[in-house]
């Protein structure tokens, strides 16, 4: 389903991108609209889909998963796609996996305490039997851009 945005909604969704508790009044002065009127802009975007809810950035070192890797994932040419993301399925360490076209079939993301938490949770994503193959990439540091 395709949708209409003006250049004001899309100023307001990268507001709220940037910061998603950031107040109606000040997106309004932002973008020039009072604060009512923000509000029922965001409301649409809510209801059409666009805006699909609010997250929060945490600190994962202070929750205990310091380490932060994806792990590449290959299956047998028989297993379907909508199979792939279900060798994740219930392990709290996963926070998306990405099935992908071409070779690797799946890109898991991750975050562990340490390398032998690591090398567990990998095992896990292997027990199914379907997954032939493996690399993990570890990540050293790391920047989000969000600009458009």
């Amino acid at each position: 389903m395709s949708v209409t945005l003006d250049g004001t909604d899309l100023e307001i969704v990268d507001l709220l991108i940037e910061d998603g508790r950031r107040p109606l009044a000040d997106i309004g002065r932002k973008v020039s609209l009072s604060t009512p009127a923000v509000k029922r802009r965001v409301e649409r975007l809510k209801e059409i889909g666009v805006v699909t809810g609010y997250t929060a950035e945490v600190d994962h070192a202070k929750l205990g998963r310091p380490i932060e890797a994806f792990t590449e994932l290959r299956f047998g040419g028989k297993t379907k796609v909508a199979d792939i993301a279900g060798v994740a399925r219930g392990l709290p360490e996963v926070e998306a996996v990405y099935t992908i076209a071409g070779d690797p079939d799946a890109l898991v993301h991750l975050r562990v305490r340490d390398v032998a938490h690591l090398t567990r949770v990998i095992d896990l994503l292997r027990r199914s039997g379907k997954v032939t193959g493996t690399k993990t990439l570890i990540v050293l540091d790391s920047e989000t851009h969000r600009d458009r």
